[in-house]
């Protein structure tokens, strides 16, 4: 990934509505959001939404849809994998081990992320 594009995504992940938007539709999976069910979760307006969803989708974290007269956004699991890598490509100083226990603890994240994520806002 090049620093540029990562930049981008970090910068689009930087505005906390779009951070929890974007944690909405990874915890979603394949199947996705409608922009007026992610701001109905996060106590949005659904125009405010839609423009945080287009930030979103031009970096590559998302991609949307159309199905009838609603877009259904889901995570791009590709883009997200991508800059996790980049985040970890010279990890470690050549200590793999360290990077074994940061692969390993995929379902611990995941627990975590799950019982983290609340929309009271």
């Amino acid at each position: 990934m090049e620093v540029n594009i990562a930049l981008e995504a970090f910068a689009a992940l930087s505005q906390e509505t779009r951070l929890w938007a974007f944690r909405i539709l990874v915890q979603a999976g394949p199947a996705g959001l409608s922009a007026g069910d992610i701001a109905d979760a996060l106590g949005s307006r659904q125009n405010t939404m839609s423009s945080h969803l287009k930030l979103l989708n031009a970096c590559g974290l998302i991609e949307g849809r159309r199905v009838g007269r609603h877009v259904i956004y889901k995570a791009n699991y590709n883009t997200v994998s991508s800059l996790v890598c980049f985040l970890m490509e010279d990890c470690c100083a050549g200590n793999a081990g360290v990077c074994d226990k940061v692969a390993g603890s995929g379902n611990n994240m995941q627990d975590a992320a799950k019982t983290s994520v609340t929309f009271n806002r």
